[in-house]
């Protein structure tokens, strides 16, 4: 989920000054608005890792707007009287009327995510916590409050060196204390749960918004433009009909740079170097497949991309090694009429492996965030908390034992042609182009930001996906064996 924050967004100086006049203006007269149309109020959470910028945003954001309309709280650790009061009690008391924003540095996620990562509880005190804070949100969407949650992150290296420069300069210095270094030696813990929290609570009422916080500038610019434009969109609907349409929107990165644009997409494979690797891989593949441990599992592997990007033919370079009784290939088009009359991850439910068995899906249950999202089959209330939905899912199947696999083949637009146009020549191939698919391709910037918000919401530890650089057929093929065979044989041991 931290993947696209740890790309090393950037803004210069020059085009920052050139945005800011604007950015604040227009914060100025939404947040006046407001106050003169108090329907709602406004609550934005600040969280994340030590360093990241939370305070200088909190600060920020008062230098920016009105502060005599914003109602700041730090939350640290609980004082003796809160200590004697229901564990909600403090937030309740800082929400803000209607009319107003309220900044919340610290909240009722942060002693969740402390004590798990400290070890101070577990798994299941854990979930109750996030059972608790989905309600309480849900109920805040459901009295009208626009709720923002930003978290700030950091890689593990930026983190240390942030400490480290906070820690060097005498004005910032006091900033930085021993808990701060004890939780960056537990980093990987914080991380894990961290993810976690923010995917089992990432709802279509209220998305996390996760922002690089390395560059002051992009940071700063990012959580500006994400408040103003939520702050837009609530002012034109003020009621909000409690739905989940009136949630944030997601905001493409400020620098334009997406975790698909760190792809090389152009990758050199021999045909003869094709040849032995795809014949070592697929050996492996069989061998995994009869594993007596893979009895007590099954593997579930989802293949996405670009029209023409070769999920077929790579599907069938893993089917040809495996055997036939051992998987099932399941191709994913239109719902059917009983399927629309059901909740839209019911038919993926149906077609789940049972033990020791592949399930090997060509499109899947991400069509609600790409196609139907970009052609507006679904409404944005439903492919919105789709992510949440599909994260639950997969993790009720890694719980359960299942291998999550998924593959996202990338080919760049001139290729995409070159196929399209091979296809319509050759007789045997001519089924695989449709009208369908040259309509799709007009729409190929929205497709592309749609699969940005796909990866960067969905992708865990526990169902990874898996960037496929595909121009070159042979490097895409072996990538995508290879990366399966280290999944499951990571899986198989864990």
């Amino acid at each position: 989920m931290f993947e696209a924050a740890e790309l090393g967004h950037r803004i210069d100086k020059d085009s920052y000054k050139a945005q800011l006049p604007a950015l604040r203006e227009a914060l100025l007269d939404a947040q006046y608005e407001l106050k003169e149309k108090p329907a709602f109020s406004v609550v934005i959470l600040i969280n994340g890792v030590d360093g990241a910028g939370k305070g200088e945003t909190v600060n920020l954001l008062n230098e920016w707007m009105d502060p005599r309309l914003i109602d700041t709280h730090a939350f640290g650790d609980s004082g003796h009287e809160e200590y004697a009061q229901p564990t909600m009690w403090r937030f309740w008391r800082a929400l803000p009327a209607k009319g107003r924003i309220g900044i919340l540095f610290g909240s009722w996620y942060t002693a969740p995510i402390l004590h798990r990562a400290t070890g101070q509880s577990g798994a299941g005190e854990l979930q109750a916590a996030i059972d608790d804070i989905v309600r309480f949100e849900t109920m805040l969407a459901n009295e009208g409050v626009l709720l923002l949650k930003f978290w700030f992150h950091l890689g593990k290296k930026q983190q240390k060196a942030r400490l480290q420069a906070l820690e060097k300069d005498p004005r910032t210095r006091w900033r930085v204390g021993e808990a701060d270094w004890e939780h960056f030696k537990q980093y990987d813990e914080f991380r894990a749960v961290s993810e976690e929290v923010l995917l089992r609570t990432s709802t279509g009422q209220a998305p996390w918004v996760v922002v690089d916080g390395e560059d002051e500038r992009y940071r700063s610019l990012t959580v500006g433009q994400v408040l103003l434009q939520a702050l837009r969109k609530r002012l034109v609907h003020p009621d909000g009909d409690g739905t989940p349409a009136m949630a944030a929107p997601l905001l493409a990165p400020l620098d334009g740079m997406r975790v698909l644009d760190r792809l090389v997409l152009d990758q050199t494979m021999s045909k003869r170097e094709y040849s032995e690797e795809l014949e070592k891989w697929q050996g492996r593949i069989n061998a995994l497949s009869r594993d007596p441990r893979l009895s007590q599992r099954a593997v579930v592997a989802v293949f996405e991309g670009n029209d023409a990007a070769g999920k077929g033919g790579t599907i069938r370079r893993i089917t040809g090694a495996l055997d036939a009784r051992h998987y099932h290939v399941i191709p994913i088009a239109a719902p059917t009429e009983e399927e629309r009359n059901q909740p839209y991850l019911w038919r993926f439910w149906r077609k789940l492996p049972k033990r020791g068995k592949f399930a090997i899906f060509d499109r899947s249950w991400y069509g609600r965030v790409l196609v139907e999202r970009v052609e507006g089959f679904a409404p944005e209330p439903d492919w919105m908390r789709a992510y949440g939905e599909i994260n639950d899912f997969e993790r009720q199947l890694s719980d359960a034992g299942v291998i999550v696999i998924k593959f996202w083949l990338a080919i760049d637009a001139d290729e995409q042609l070159k196929r399209f146009q091979a296809r319509e020549q050759t007789g045997f191939k001519r089924f695989k182009i449709t009208e369908e698919d040259w309509r799709n391709r007009d729409r190929w910037d929205a497709y592309r930001e749609a699969v940005h918000d796909m990866v960067e919401r969905t992708s865990t530890r526990d169902a990874p996906w898996v960037l496929v650089e595909a121009n070159n057929k042979y490097h895409a093929r072996i990538k995508v064996l290879k990366a399966l065979c280290e999944v499951i044989e990571a899986r198989l041991v864990g």
